[in-house]
């Protein structure tokens, strides 16, 4: 009813009551009527009541409406059947077509030309890695970068949340992994990377390897979990055969000395699992990038106590390699012993104390098949109520058949901070 209504205020629509204007809309522009309703409280158009005009008691709207209507200069006369109009069901009419409605989703737009553009500053930094500086070269992923004269790599890490212990911290085994892998990313930004795990080309060609043979490091502090660490790493020549590498590990916000360490390594035959010597093919590639730099750390030159299981307080048997202990050369990691050394440490210690220096040197390798045993002796006994003076131990992990693969010593120092309550998550 509405919409006949709204349409009478444009179209005219003949009366109910007179039969000779519903024929046709021509001449002059009369009044016509439709029916609304009946009674006398009918309302029109205007909202006046409206009063009868049949005598069939049917209430009338009075609308203008033109006769004639031209389109394109021509006449056209528009008839209405007033039985269907009246009819007809309410239908709501659509909102008006304006400028503002028919404009594009411009959000829908946006949103596509900034997915553009990330995309593309996301191509370009993975391709323009190039150094900006000839003194300054850096990865394509940003793992790193090779500074001061492209001697020293630095590499930053964040402290996982699964790297930290019991006491908040993160452990030594983490701090060695970040050790080696800067090693690692070393050798590969400076192109020198061959088929073997930090090998050069020319190594690989001689299946030739690097075997640690001793390592030294001097923790000053243990990050914890979302700390943001620094590590330099550079190489420097040691004697004919041998090589030295060096670390310097620093707090990236505050620049504060969290560790230190030194190793020295040499050339094993992969294939015969002998020692080889330096050779000159070799020194070439990796001399350009020696540095005549001083050890980050003097070297301990004392000879490590012998111990076996007389002189031990503490022995772990029946240790063996995992298969995920082993790296791309067969052996076990280095790191993975430093974890074995410390399965004999005394609870007491490792819950008191926290390690400050360790000194290993490297005897021979073991395989996935070998077993092992862990002896350590303590220079004095913290649960005696000495818990807050350093304590010194020494260490062995040797073959069950009495061959040893590394020696150690470590100094631990008491705790900064106590380790979490027992029980809590």
């Amino acid at each position: 009813m509405v919409a006949s209504v709204a349409a009478s205020a444009f179209f005219p629509v003949p009366s109910s009551s007179s039969s000779s204007s519903s024929s046709s809309l021509t001449g002059s522009a009369k009044p016509s009527s439709i029916s609304l309703a009946k009674g006398p409280d009918a309302l029109d158009a205007r909202g006046l009541v409206a009063k009868p005009a049949s005598n069939s008691g049917g209430l009338q709207v009075k609308v203008n409406a033109q006769a004639t209507t031209r389109i394109n200069g021509s006449k056209v006369g528009l008839k209405i059947d007033t039985n269907k109009l009246e009819d007809t069901p309410s239908i709501p009419s659509s909102a008006p077509r304006t400028f503002y409605n028919q404009l594009p989703d411009w959000s829908v737009l946006l949103a596509a030309i900034t997915t553009i553009f990330l995309a593309a500053e996301k191509q370009w930094t993975l391709m323009d890695w190039k150094p900006r500086r000839p003194d300054m070269l850096a990865d394509a992923f940003g793992l790193g970068k090779i500074i001061e004269n492209g001697l020293v790599y630095r590499q930053n890490f964040s402290i996982r949340s699964y790297e930290i212990g019991a006491d908040q911290t993160a452990s030594i085994e983490t701090l060695m992994n970040h050790l080696q892998e800067t090693a690692l990313n070393h050798v590969k930004c400076a192109g020198l990377l061959g088929n073997g795990f930090g090998s050069t080309p020319e190594m690989s060609k001689k299946n030739l390897i690097w075997v640690v043979t001793k390592m030294q490091v001097l923790v000053e502090h243990y990050p914890s979990w979302g700390d943001i660490i620094e590590v330099d790493t550079w190489a420097a020549a040691s004697g004919k055969n041998g090589m030295r590498r060096d670390w310097h590990v620093r707090d990236s916000q505050t620049g504060q000395t969290i560790m230190r360490a030194s190793s020295n390594w040499v050339m094993m035959n992969k294939n015969t699992r002998r020692l080889s010597k330096f050779p000159e093919e070799v020194r070439a590639e990796l001399e350009p990038y020696f540095m005549d730099r001083v050890p980050v750390i003097d070297d301990d030159n004392r000879k490590l106590p012998k111990l076996d299981d007389d002189t031990a307080d503490h022995v772990r048997k029946g240790l063996t390699p995992r298969w995920s202990d082993l790296d791309v050369n067969q052996h076990v990691n280095n790191v993975k012993y430093i974890g074995w050394i410390l399965e004999s440490a005394p609870i007491s210690i490792l819950e008191s104390h926290e390690l400050a220096s360790m000194t290993l040197e490297y005897r021979r390798e073991c395989g996935r098949d070998s077993v092992l045993q862990s002896l350590t002796s303590v220079s004095n006994d913290c649960t005696d109520g000495s818990a807050e003076l350093p304590i010194e131990c020494q260490h062995l992990l040797r073959l069950e058949g009495g061959p040893e693969i590394v020696k150690g010593q470590t100094e631990w120092r008491p705790k900064k901070r106590a380790p979490f309550p027992v029980g809590s998550p």
